[in-house]
C-alpha cells in the first residue's frame, strides 16, 4: 500500500513546491541566422554557444545568407586566486573566476542584448603536498563553468527576446 502512495505522494509535494522544467530557449522570429564570433578562434565557449543556438532554431548562417546577427564574444578572462594558506605559507584554496564581455547584434546592426560582463566563480582545495587530482579538479570546474556561462548567455538572450522588454546598457562606471 506504501509502495503505492509513495510516487502520488511525491508527484503531489514536486507540483507543490511550483517545480517545473525550464523550456527550451526560444529566439525572435526575426532574428534569423546568427553568427558566433569570439576574440579565440578554438573557443570552445563559442563553439558551445554555436550548438545551443542552432538547437534552438537560429540556422547557422551560410554562404548564401550574406547577413546575420552577430554574437560577439569579446573577452573571455580566467583567473585563479588563493584564497587561504596553511601555516607554512602555502596555498591550499583558490577560487577560479570567469568573466566574458559578450553582445548580440541583430542584422541591421541594432543591439538585442548590448555589450555586458558576466562572471562566475567556483572554489576549490589543493594539498599543497599531494597535489594529484589537483589540476584534474581545475579542469573538472573549467568546464563546469563554462556550461554554466554558456547557460547564462542564452539565458539573458532569451530574457532580452521576450516581448516588451527594451534593451538597456547596462549603467556606466563613474570616472
Amino acid at each position: 500500500m506504501i509502495r503505492r502512495l509513495a510516487p502520488i505522494a511525491l508527484v503531489l509535494a514536486l507540483s507543490a513546491c511550483g517545480f517545473q522544467l525550464r523550456d527550451a530557449l526560444t529566439l525572435p522570429p526575426d532574428l534569423g541566422p546568427v553568427r558566433v564570433v569570439a576574440a579565440d578562434r578554438y573557443s570552445p565557449l563559442a563553439e558551445t554557444l554555436a550548438q545551443a543556438l542552432s538547437r534552438a532554431g537560429a540556422a547557422e548562417p551560410t554562404s548564401e545568407v550574406a547577413q546575420s546577427a552577430v554574437l560577439d564574444i569579446l573577452a573571455e578572462n580566467w583567473g585563479d586566486t588563493p584564497i587561504s594558506v596553511d601555516p607554512f605559507g602555502r596555498s591550499v584554496e583558490f577560487s577560479l573566476r570567469y568573466a566574458v564581455i559578450f553582445e548580440l547584434r541583430r542584422v541591421d546592426g541594432s543591439a538585442l542584448v548590448p555589450r555586458q560582463t558576466i562572471e562566475l566563480a567556483r572554489d576549490y582545495v589543493s594539498n599543497p603536498v599531494n597535489s594529484i587530482g589537483t589540476e584534474g579538479e581545475r579542469e573538472v570546474l573549467a568546464n563546469e563553468l563554462r556550461r554554466e556561462m554558456a547557460a547564462s548567455i542564452l539565458r539573458r538572450i532569451e530574457a532580452a527576446s521576450q516581448p516588451g522588454v527594451v534593451p538597456t546598457a547596462p549603467p556606466a562606471s563613474p570616472d
